[in-house]
């Protein structure tokens, strides 16, 4: 275990102590003291997991994680925060964080939390370029091609696209689709996933009546598992 994980958080004493027991644990850490330099440094380095407090000095926690987004990277994003209003993690959530941990909290269900994300390795990180078969998806550019030929995709289904393949080979429940791809509480009855999931497997699928891509978890929601080429 020596993944990489960047921690932005200005408050010294969390910084040091946060760092000291992440590293026990056999990770490698970089701190940043705030939102700045943070994002510097991840737009600079390759890391496998970012760690972040919301409020942050010189550039906020949610504007970071947009940013980034917006670059195209990958990257899981954690976002700490003594806040707790729904709307915060909204927010956050359409911006492109994969977690929220709550001040104060156990040590142990972050280092969980941590193996969680770290669980969800994309399939070719870092600049946004995914491969798997005959298609490219390229974040950036919110396309993509199948043998280099473009393939319509709705915007949403290009967001939905993304969040499976970013999570590869991990089984993703339908609320999670929904809150982190409409945002949608979890309790929202609805059959957009299902609806959308098929309209991906007609466009991407050699055969949508025996999915190749993208697998359904009975009960629970589906799963991407397209290799990458490289």
């Amino acid at each position: 275990m020596h993944e990489c994980i960047l921690l932005i958080e200005d408050e010294p004493a969390l910084r040091t102590t946060l760092g000291d027991r992440l590293r026990a644990e056999k990770y490698v850490v970089e701190t940043a003291s705030d939102g700045n330099e943070g994002f510097d440094k991840a737009s600079s380095y390759p890391f496998d997991l970012i760690i972040m407090d919301l409020m942050l000095p010189g550039r906020g926690g949610l504007d970071v994680c947009r940013d980034l987004r917006a670059t195209g990277m990958a990257t899981p994003i954690m976002i700490l925060t003594v806040r707790n209003e729904t709307v915060d993690k909204v927010v956050g959530l359409k911006l492109g964080a994969d977690d929220y941990v709550t001040k104060p909290f156990e040590a142990a269900e972050l280092l969980a939390r941590v193996e969680v994300l770290l669980r969800r390795v994309p399939l070719h990180g870092g600049q946004g370029i995914y491969d798997f078969g005959s298609f490219r998806m390229d974040v950036r550019q919110s396309e993509v091609t199948r043998d280099g030929k473009p393939v319509y995709l709705t915007a949403r289904e290009f967001q939905l696209l993304r969040y499976l393949v970013e999570r590869s080979g991990s089984t993703i429940p339908r609320s999670e689709l929904l809150r982190s791809v409409w945002g949608y509480t979890a309790d929202t009855f609805t059959r957009t996933v299902d609806t959308h999931l098929f309209s991906l497997r007609k466009k991407l699928e050699e055969n949508p009546k025996m999915p190749e891509l993208f697998l359904t978890v009975s009960g629970v929601g589906y799963k991407f598992v397209g290799k990458d080429r490289k």
